[in-house]
């Protein structure tokens, strides 16, 4: 199993955690994710799953940190900086406390799409992933997690569907992404969903 598994270059260099004000609404939305089970830790395979990131100053995205899942509560030691990154060659460059998430690729995918997109969440949900599965906008089956072909994927159905702010991932099982201006409007769009769905 490669759940939770980094599959592209990572190139880390430990360097400080970001602000406490930089990642405040970050942190917020993620124990929040934490505490409704959509972020975790899953004990059967021994990996974290779900990430959040924020858009910071110039091309930089602030990401929670990969196997950081099970953590809580989560702070700014638990968030690193992507500053450099070329999805079409598998690389990510980031500096901080811990390695970037292993969806990392996915959310910089979103931020490429422009300024209007500030923020990014990757939860895990098995209900209600299958009550979204090609309903709401979804992946292509064959197309697995943290890989270029699954940011560009993500990239597509963004394009195709400008309205849509919570995305399926058929190949990654309970993976679902929202996107937004910022958490609020990434979470709420989630919670919706998964009040919808009850």
């Amino acid at each position: 199993m490669d759940e939770g598994a980094i599959k592209f270059d990572c190139r880390w260099q430990r360097g400080p955690p970001p602000s406490a004000i930089e990642v405040a609404e970050l942190c917020r939305w993620r124990d929040r994710l934490h505490a409704l089970g959509s972020i975790g830790y899953d004990p059967a395979h021994a990996v974290g799953y779900g990430n959040l990131s924020v858009r910071a100053e110039g091309d930089e995205v602030l990401i929670s940190g990969t196997q950081t899942g099970g953590l809580a509560p989560f702070g700014p030691e638990h968030v690193t900086r992507i500053v450099a990154h070329d999805i079409a060659s598998n690389q990510v460059t980031c500096v901080g406390p811990v390695e970037a998430s292993s969806e990392a690729l996915t959310h910089l995918a979103l931020y490429a799409l422009g300024p209007a997109v500030g923020a990014v969440m990757h939860v895990h949900d098995a209900a209600l992933w299958r009550g979204l599965r090609d309903v709401a906008p979804t992946t292509d089956a064959g197309v697995a997690y943290g890989t270029p072909a699954m940011a560009r994927e993500i990239e597509r159905l963004a394009r195709q569907h400008p309205e849509a702010r919570v995305l399926v991932m058929a190949g990654h099982p309970d993976g679902i992404i929202a996107y937004g201006a910022d958490c609020q409007e990434a979470g709420t769009a989630l919670l919706a969903e998964a009040d919808r769905g009850r």
